[in-house]
This record gives structure tokens, C-alpha cells and sequence, in this order.
């Protein structure tokens, strides 16, 4: 099952049409988005038993060439985790040990936004940081790795933007502001359940400025999976349906190259992994 949010409603994305869901049931399941994922169990049954007529006005492919109309499949997530250094790769770009533990920190809900909306950039240092987002469906605590999938809505593209200058400046580094600016967070393009995926340890992630690839690798290469980090994650917090876990970037960052490169007013941001979709943003003056 594919859940987006078109035109501000919870939506069902199938290859042949989109289904509302409210509309759909009668108004006994919740055309809100976050109300849809903590009650995603209900629509699951609901769509496998009545089968609703989908309206093939508009097809998976129509929303991928009108992403405009769709919003983030999360809006208002309680707490949004992100996972530092998970990429071998980007930890040697950047110079700093490979953790042996994940390395966590926040993003704040306020820098959520959707999988075509600009991103204005606060300064000329905001870099690019494509990732697998996974989303909760089923909160707890100390949930063991071998049952942490079960716990999951499902996951979507993500993209990390983060200003560096504001992020480097202190000592240690600060982190979540700076990854935190008003649109910082776009998601999208809707919200896939893992029935729907061969294999989420191994897809191909990838960055595109404008039609240069500058991030290409694959989920295979973080060193803790999504599982592990479910259970790392809820051994300290209560996860809350609709929670949002960044699972961290591979190589390719603008802040480590040399020269440093970072994103431009008119770039567009195409955020790309296997089986999920794309994102595509375009970098504004603030």
C-alpha cells in the first residue's frame, strides 16, 4: 500500500488510480494523514476486504509527473530522530570515526515539508543529505530488532538539508538547528508500506542536482539497519505512531569536497530511492 497525501487528504496510491480513503469508507476512517498512519492497521483491513474502486483519472505515474499535489505522508510527527555517520562512506569523507553505536540526533517537526515544495536557503553553506526515512505505525518501547519492522507505517524518501556554517560553528557541533530551517525536511513522495518492497536492506539512494548525480549508493552499506535502530531508538524513547527516523546518508555531501560545494537558488534537488519514489525541490533565495 502506497498513503499520500493529495491535496491535503489521506490518500491510497495504486498503479491504476487513488482511492480517498474518508470518502471512500463513508467517513469511518480518517481523511487526516497523521490520524491514517496511527489507524493504518484499520485501513488495511478496510482495503483488503472491500477492495474500493480506485479513480483512474489519476495514476501512480500521473503523481509522479504532479508532485505538487502531494503534501508530506507525515505532517505533524510527535519526535523526528536522524542517525549520523551511517554510511561508512560519509564517515570517511567527513574525517570522523566510523560510531560503533548509532549516532543520534533531532530534526524539529517545523522543518517538515513536502516532496515538491522549494526550499528557501537561509544562507550560501546548506548542503544536501538524501536518506530512507522509516515512519512508526506501532509505538513501544524496547522493541527486540528481530520484530522492529513490525512497528513500522513504512518509509519514504527523505532529504537531511543542513546549513553548515550554523551546524560546524560551536564546539561540539550543533546539529538540529541547523538541520532545522523552514523546509528543511521535505518527505515524500507518499508513504510505503514494506509488503511493497523486495528487500528495504538493499535499494539504490541517490541525490541529482539539476542532471548531475553527486550521491549514488545503497541501503545495504549503512552499518545499523532499520531494524536495529527501531530497538536502539526505543530502548530510550517511547516511538509514537507517525515518528519519524532519518536513517542516515551515504557519500557525496557538498561540505566535504574540495573545493566545499553547496546548493544554489534555481537548483533543483531530486531525491531518489529504489521502489519509493523521488522527491524534486528547487533551492530558493530566502
Amino acid at each position: 500500500m502506497r498513503l499520500a497525501n493529495l491535496d491535503g487528504r489521506a490518500t491510497i496510491v495504486t498503479d491504476d488510480g487513488v482511492i480517498d480513503i474518508a470518502h471512500a469508507s463513508g467517513g469511518a476512517l480518517p481523511s487526516d494523514l497523521d490520524h491514517a498512519i496511527a489507524n493504518l492497521d484499520r485501513i488495511r483491513v478496510w482495503f483488503d476486504t472491500t477492495r474500493p474502486k480506485a479513480d483512474a483519472s489519476l495514476t501512480r505515474a500521473d503523481l509522479l509527473a504532479q508532485l505538487e499535489r502531494l503534501g508530506p505522508p507525515v505532517v505533524r510527527p510527535y519526535q523526528i530522530f536522524a542517525v549520523g555517520l551511517n554510511y561508512a562512506g560519509h564517515s570517511a569523507e567527513t574525517g570522523l570515526a566510523v560510531p560503533t553505536q548509532p549516532l543520534v540526533f533531532t530534526k524539529f517537526t517545523s522543518s517538515i515539508t513536502g516532496p515538491a515544495d522549494d526550499i528557501a536557503l537561509p544562507t550560501d553553506t546548506c548542503d544536501w543529505e538524501v536518506e530512507l526515512v522509516a515512519v512508526i505505525g506501532r509505538g513501544g518501547r524496547d522493541i527486540p530488532a528481530v520484530s522492529a519492522l513490525d512497528h513500522l507505517a513504512g518509509l519514504c524518501v527523505g532529504q537531511d538539508i543542513s546549513e553548515r556554517t550554523a551546524q560546524m560553528a560551536g564546539s561540539p557541533p550543533q546539529f538540529s538547528l541547523a538541520k532545522s530551517y523552514r523546509g528543511f525536511s521535505p518527505i515524500g513522495p507518499w508513504l510505503t508500506t514494506i509488503d511493497e518492497i523486495s528487500d528495504l536492506t538493499d535499494l539504490a539512494i541517490e541525490t541529482v542536482l539539476d542532471t548531475e548525480v553527486v550521491q549514488s549508493a545503497r541501503t545495504s552499506q549503512m552499518m545499523f539497519d532499520v531494524a536495529s535502530l527501531v530497538s536502539y531508538l526505543s530502548s530510550v524513547c517511547e516511538l509514537l505512531p507517525g515518528d519519524l527516523i532519518f536513517t542516515g546518508t551515504p557519500e557525496g555531501v557538498g561540505y566535504s569536497r574540495s573545493p566545499a560545494r553547496f546548493l544554489t537558488p534555481g537548483t533543483t534537488i531530486r531525491s531518489v530511492i529504489e521502489g519509493l519514489g523521488e522527491l524534486r525541490n528547487t533551492c530558493t533565495a530566502e
